[in-house]
């Protein structure tokens, strides 16, 4: 039995997040099909992080066990031959002791809002469009105010427990010119998140552009933390997970042990 690592891209309009559900389509539950039918038997797929529904990934990290006698290459073609258009296996290694969730020491995501005249079809599935001017000073004030370690109650419920602390490395906004707009593009990295959180920062963030609340307040909320005071949140289309940070393994060859 040997034990994969892979880096995992996907589309994620079409599904109900990252967690396989009964009746519904998820990217865990397609990896899986696409194991079943590859390797006759059935294969649990870890992951760094459980994306929701309509949340794409560049950068998502998973983890399985099999038995295969070929290449790395050969499974990873394997695997994408059986997968939808929407999703693929972008890099595959072979790393014992090594669990995507567990292991991981930051997760970055980024956030994309096209700031345009029109409607935009071919954005639609890849940001939150708005048909009006933002305060790119203020926006960038109340990314700063988050970064560091807080109680981030007020944006979200832990998946387990009742741990809402949270700390936040990078908090930054940027823009990117467009021929139809601007792109204001929001990169957050910290070391896990609550549910919803990366949408309900960037939705109170972009109140704050809007003009809808000032940086006193936003830093009001934050330290509330209470969520029922916070009625922003953005839509799940401009989300991506883009990259997962671990330590370097320290040896391509350690011990195997079963997850």
């Amino acid at each position: 039995m040997i034990h994969y690592r892979a880096t995992l891209a996907y589309d994620g309009t079409a599904y109900y997040g990252y967690q396989i559900q009964p009746n519904v389509p998820t990217i865990q539950g397609k990896l899986e099909q696409a194991l079943l039918k590859i390797l006759s038997v059935p294969t649990t797929v870890w992951a760094a992080g459980r994306t929701d529904t309509g949340v794409h990934a560049t950068g998502q990290v998973i983890a399985f066990d099999a038995e295969w006698k070929h290449d790395d290459v050969a499974l990873l073609r394997a695997i994408n031959a059986k997968l939808p258009d929407d999703i693929a296996l972008q890099t595959i290694t072979q790393q014992a002791n090594f669990h995507p969730r567990f292991d991981a020491l930051s997760r970055t995501y980024r956030y994309q809002v096209a700031v345009v005249h029109v409607r935009q079809p071919l954005l639609a599935r890849r940001a939150w469009q708005w048909h009006g001017d933002l305060d790119y000073l203020a926006i960038q004030h109340a990314a700063q105010i988050v970064s560091g370690k807080h109680d981030f109650a007020a944006f979200g419920k832990p998946p387990q427990g009742d741990n809402t602390v949270r700390e936040i490395f990078r908090s930054a906004w940027h823009i990117e010119q467009l021929s139809v707009g601007k792109m204001f593009i929001y990169e957050v990295e910290a070391t896990a998140y609550l549910h919803h959180m990366v949408r309900r920062l960037v939705g109170t963030q972009i109140a704050v552009g809007r003009g809808q609340l000032s940086v006193a307040e936003f830093e009001a909320l934050l330290h509330s933390a209470d969520l029922s005071q916070n009625k922003w949140i953005a839509p799940p289309q401009g989300l991506t997970l883009v990259q997962v940070s671990y330590p370097p393994p320290t040896s391509s060859r350690d011990t195997y042990r079963k997850i």
